[in-house]
This record gives structure tokens, C-alpha cells and sequence, in this order.
């Protein structure tokens, strides 16, 4: 949750392949204070049977930037196979993107929703609501 010197953020992943929520994906978090300060890790958490990380460590005060890491290619390796038992088979194995990194700035006193479209060749993030 967000206060008055804090941001907050949340995620969630669709696996637009399959169009179903992607569970399992582990997810960790970390953050800086200015363009030039160091990354500090904060953790992490997985994704829910809905695709949803409800439960990401709180940011710090001072926050200015935070990046979300997706491991995706566990997903992939593992789940994909099962989900699309009657699609065509994937060339590859696993996922062309082994892990997704996101970047982006927040403010204090806002809430960032960001999701993540997958699949096993691309994606793309934007800020939901």
C-alpha cells in the first residue's frame, strides 16, 4: 500500500500464448533512490493461479526507481508444455527470453500496477490501474 513518502506496486502476468494467467513465475523486487544510487533487492514473491504477486515487499521511502524480475523460463520449461498439449509444438524449448527485467520511475504517494503480457517469443508491460 502506498503513503504520502512512499509508492507501492503490484503485477500480474497473462501468458497471451495461451491466453490463461501465467502461475508460478517468480518474481523479485528491487530499488533505488536516485539514477545513480545502488540496487537495493527487497525480495520477491510467485505468481498465483491468477498470475497475480499480491504479496511484493513494501518499497522503501525515497524510492525513485524499481525493477521487477520475471523468471520465465522455469514457466516456460515446465508449464507451457502442459497448457498446450493440443496446439502446435513450439520449435524451442523453453522461452526465447529466459528472464524479463522491467525498470521503471515511481513517485510517492502513488500505486503502479504493472502487468506483463508473455508469451514465448515477446512481451510487453504498461502501467495498468
Amino acid at each position: 500500500m502506498s503513503t504520502a513518502t512512499t509508492a507501492s506496486v503490484s503485477t500480474h502476468i497473462l501468458d497471451t500464448s495461451i491466453g490463461r494467467p501465467a502461475e508460478g513465475v517468480a518474481i523479485s523486487l528491487a530499488a533505488r533512490s536516485g539514477s545513480g544510487a545502488e540496487w537495493i533487492s527487497l525480495g520477491g514473491s510467485a505468481t498465483d493461479a491468477d498470475g497475480r504477486c499480491k504479496d511484493l515487499p513494501a518499497l522503501p521511502e525515497g524510492t525513485t526507481h524499481v525493477r521487477l524480475d520475471f523468471e520465465v523460463e522455469t514457466y516456460f520449461s515446465k508449464k507451457q508444455a502442459e497448457a498446450q498439449q493440443d496446439a502446435p509444438r513450439v520449435r524451442d524449448s523453453g522461452a526465447f527470453f529466459p528472464e524479463v527485467a522491467i525498470t521503471f520511475a515511481v513517485n510517492p504517494g502513488e500505486h503502479y500496477h504493472v502487468p506483463l503480457l508473455l508469451n514465448p517469443f515477446g512481451y510487453s508491460v504498461y502501467r495498468g490501474s
